[in-house]
């Protein structure tokens, strides 16, 4: 009998090395023994994470922000694969990735001038190996492979992880993004964060195959399931679709089985579409009480190192708050300045009429 390759079985069972109590699985095929340190660094960016994820809810509930895309419950699964790169491998983000972003030394002040619709909110990303966040659904996918393809021709040694939704699984951009990365072997990774609801549209009824990652099998590339509010199952898994792909192994498509906690945004009434069972059911598996309570079976968590991540996280939400409470807005005719290196006639109108408009209502 021929032998079955990798890219075609999926298992259906994600892959979970912390129990939702705490406890160590039986789970062999990857490792869990991690350096305390980075053990304790991952608690804290968790943590940190969520805290600041609070803080922007709350800046924009106070008029400060327009709108913000909560990350609450997906913390392990963005931090788990983030985590498991090199600095140099470029990710590139949808809208919820805060702990990427944290992970990767982007300051609260730079993820709220994105919140607040400052012109530069986007600048400083790039510097960080992290492209600038995606807002249209799915078209990052491209670019991501787009990025992997241009380091394999340049022979570069560095992978793209792309962050997708699992409502943006059904956009056809990721569909090309998948079948171009599958054909030309890109070293890309598929993070697909399955946070069971796009918007009000739940996951059964966006697909009828067994699983997301089933659909690896159509494009000739592995698939595998993760416990998504495992983050050391997270960054086991990634690492490894990570070496693959630096190997030259091509892409790999992960689902992270997790959960969105909040409203998809500020502007989202969830209690329309979803039950408190369901909630409920999913906040008994919260990724952080998961961690800590691991992390104090194996000795590393210390009351010194909960002191230690509460005054960081008190720190980082300080800097947020003063950086965006009743900050300046942006000039708006800066928009017209960027589109190209010199200004067309025709923005040039549109920015003159512009500026008329608004001379008119003040």
């Amino acid at each position: 009998m021929a032998e079955v390759s990798a890219s075609t079985v999926v298992d259906l069972e994600p892959v979970q090395l912390v129990a939702p109590d705490g406890t160590p699985t039986a789970e062999d095929r990857y490792t869990r023994d991690l350096p305390p340190e980075t053990l304790s660094w991952l608690y804290e960016l968790m943590v940190v994470t969520r805290d600041l994820d609070g803080e922007l809810i709350n800046l924009q509930r106070q008029g400060e922000l327009a709108l913000f895309a909560s990350c609450r419950g997906q913390e392990a699964a963005q931090i788990g694969a983030a985590a498991s790169l090199r600095k140099t491998d470029w990710m590139f983000p949808q809208y919820r990735e805060i702990g990427a972003f944290l992970l990767r030394g982007i300051t609260p002040a730079q993820m709220g001038a994105v919140w607040r619709g400052k012109w530069h909110g986007g600048l400083g990303f790039t510097e960080k190996c992290c492209a600038p966040i995606s807002i249209q659904i799915g078209t990052h996918g491209l670019h991501a492979v787009g990025a992997a393809m241009g380091a394999q021709r340049l022979g570069e040694d560095s992978v793209t992880l792309a962050f997708i939704g699992d409502g943006a699984t059904s956009e056809g951009d990721v569909h090309e993004a998948l079948n171009f990365a599958a054909v030309f072997k890109a070293p890309c990774v598929f993070f697909v964060q399955n946070n069971q609801w796009a918007i009000s549209t739940p996951v059964s009824h966006q697909m009828a195959a067994p699983s997301i990652a089933h659909r690896a099998i159509g494009y000739g590339m592995p698939g595998i399931r993760v416990d998504g509010n495992d983050v050391l199952a997270c960054h086991a898994v990634t690492a490894e679709a990570a070496k693959r792909a630096r190997d030259g192994g091509g892409p790999t498509l992960i689902e992270a089985i997790t959960y969105r906690m909040g409203p998809h945004t500020t502007s989202d009434d969830p209690t329309r579409y979803r039950s408190d069972e369901e909630v409920a059911y999913w906040a008994a598996r919260d990724p952080i009480q998961r961690y800590r309570t691991y992390l104090q079976s194996t000795g590393v968590w210390t009351e010194r190192l909960e002191e230690r991540v509460a005054a960081k996280s008190k720190r980082l939400r300080t800097d947020l708050r003063e950086s965006i409470v009743d900050a300046d807005d942006f000039d708006v005719a800066e928009m017209f300045d960027n589109v190209y290196h010199d200004i067309t006639p025709e923005l040039e109108r549109q920015r003159e009429e512009l500026l008329t408009e608004l001379a008119k209502e003040a």
